[in-house]
């Protein structure tokens, strides 16, 4: 089987795409830093595919898509995506819309596009690498918080509907607490809860997929915390997420 990774040169991209070449899987990679990729690839013990490409910009995803798909991919991975720190009336517009065009669009583009084929064929896998962030609304982050819940709430969707009409095309969403990748130093940030290794992160997303598990939670901390969020007043829970995500901030 071929995997379609995004966001493939550093983090749980990288190490998913180390966990589907011990299964076996021929890889296409795909990231903006073509050296990390290179690098990657020679790691690799199966046939691997690199294509650098800036998914934030629209046409791009479409030409990805076009690019590769004679190719019966038949796992995709949408896991390209970042987040931006800072109070919504400063922080940059153009830095979130590059996260909206990345975590959101591009998403949405790829899961479209391979899903028709997918349905056409009766069969493939795609995983959406979501966050805990996508269960509540996330002040200092507000951005990077609404785009994982949109990530969810589609997978989601999505997933009903092939439930519904009896397709054996799985949809998920992968959502991981804090884990250990480059995404803090993108954002500005370092998590003020306990991480777990990323390694650890692809593995559980992995074995999970192939399970079928539409939602993906890999650690019994995050697992409570959302038990706990249902529980509590959304106001309540807001005010709770300021305070870890200022505690964020005096770690800057």
């Amino acid at each position: 089987m071929k995997a379609l990774i995004t966001g493939a040169s550093s983090g749980i991209g990288r190490d998913m795409a180390k966990q589907l070449a011990r299964m076996g899987c021929e890889l296409i990679l795909t990231a903006r830093r073509e050296d990390r990729l290179l690098e990657l690839k020679e790691e690799l013990p199966v046939p691997v595919k690199i294509i650098p490409m800036d998914l934030s910009v629209e046409e791009n995803c479409k030409a990805l898509y076009e690019q590769v798909k004679n190719n019966r991919v038949g796992i995709l991975i949408n896991n390209a995506g970042f987040g931006v720190f800072g109070p919504f009336d400063e922080t940059s517009l153009e830095e979130e819309l590059e996260l909206i065009h990345t975590n959101i669009c591009a998403v949405h583009i790829l899961t479209k596009l391979f899903l028709k084929d997918f349905v056409r064929r009766d069969k493939g896998y795609i995983l959406n690498v979501a966050s805990s962030a996508a269960f509540c609304p996330g002040p200092l982050m507000a951005a990077y918080y609404a785009s994982k819940a949109y990530v969810l709430s589609l997978s989601q969707a999505v997933n009903e509907e092939l439930r519904k009409k009896g397709s054996r095309v799985y949809v998920g969403a992968f959502c991981p607490g804090p884990v250990r990748t480059e995404f803090n130093s993108r954002a500005g940030v370092e998590f003020a809860a306990p991480s777990i290794k990323s390694e650890d992160a692809a593995r559980i997303a992995i074995q999970k997929m192939k399970e079928r598990k539409p939602v993906i939670i890999p650690t019994a901390a995050m697992k409570a915390t959302k038990f706990a969020e249902r529980l509590l007043p959304d106001r309540l829970v807001t005010k709770a997420c300021y305070h870890i995500q200022h505690g964020k901030q005096n770690k800057k």
